[in-house]
């Protein structure tokens, strides 16, 4: 019996050591990730200095930036948890601590398009997966008017993550969280289609917005990838959309209620899309509407 009991012993031994070998080699993946330097020179971006394309710009940041950097782009904590450790969206002004105080034209284009500052690091977190879709018109605008900003100082620390945090991320269970590693930096730009309320576009303001984050890569349904993000529903025909009208769509991201009187979720940014001029809702709408009638991923 003794010799059984001995057995066991060592075989939890050595299972123990395998845990601790992987947790090693997943924490040292994670810490080569995280602090990987990219050599990119992205590509010129005519940055525009008309009052319209300003205001554009504006239009573009109040959907797509202050959720994450605060109305006045001053930046906040994004994730600050003792079990995981801290993520700050950055200061974007040109205030103490600001990007603005330092970025150049290029450095713009290659945080917001490819997620990697001005240093050569991966920026965490940075939805420029979504963004790389954005076409030169767009991103031309939407860096004319952050250059126009007021300053506020305000510095924050760069990404902290435990123990903990880096074996997880080398795990991928928080999902592509250095946005730089599968963006296709020398790839052919996408083309972007002509601005109207028609569904090219409406595909092109989903994957702008990064719609498929949260509901899926046929926005069928998913979760959001924050921890402890909810069950998201499927934007297709298949799911409660396709009982709606475009009023409904429209109404609901305006006030953050579906038709049936259901709350949207938190997690769901409709406070910002509410920003979206009703031919940019309307077009959304065309795209969902035009989409395969599929089955709910997620109940």
């Amino acid at each position: 019996m003794r010799r059984v009991f001995k057995w066991i012993g060592i075989g939890l031994g050595v299972l123990v050591g395998l845990i601790v070998i992987a947790a090693g080699a997943l924490y040292a993946s994670a810490g080569l990730r995280l602090t990987r330097h990219y050599d990119l020179q992205p590509e010129a971006v005519a940055i525009p200095t008309d009052a319209a394309s300003v205001q554009r710009g504006q239009h573009w940041t109040q959907i797509v930036c202050v959720d994450c950097h605060a109305p006045d782009l001053s930046g906040k904590s994004f994730l600050s948890d003792p079990a995981f450790g801290t993520v700050n969206a950055a200061n974007l002004t040109s205030g103490q601590g600001g990007a603005g105080a330092v970025f150049q034209d290029a450095d713009w284009v290659r945080a917001i398009r490819h997620g990697v500052d001005n240093k050569g690091r991966g920026l965490v977190a940075m939805p420029a997966t979504a963004f790389y879709h954005m076409s030169d018109a767009d991103l031309g605008s939407l860096v004319a008017y952050l250059k126009t900003v007021p300053p506020v100082d305000k510095e924050w620390a760069t990404p902290a993550f435990t123990p903990m945090a880096h074996i997880l991320i080398a795990a991928g269970v928080f999902g592509p969280v250095i946005p730089a590693e599968t963006i296709p930096h020398s790839a052919p730009r996408p083309a972007a289609p002509p601005v109207g309320m028609t569904a090219a576009y409406g595909g092109y303001l989903v994957d702008v917005l990064d719609c498929q984050t949260c509901h899926g890569p046929r926005l069928s349904g998913g979760k959001d990838p924050a921890p402890g993000g909810p069950i998201t529903p499927n934007l297709t025909p298949g799911g409660e959309l396709g009982f709606w009208k475009k009023a409904d769509f429209i109404k609901a991201l305006r006030t953050g209620v579906a038709p049936s009187g259901r709350t949207l979720s938190q997690s769901m940014p409709w406070k910002t899309f509410s920003h979206m001029t009703e031919n940019e809702l309307g077009a959304i709408w065309l795209y969902l509407s035009s989409l395969p009638k599929l089955e709910s991923t997620t109940k």
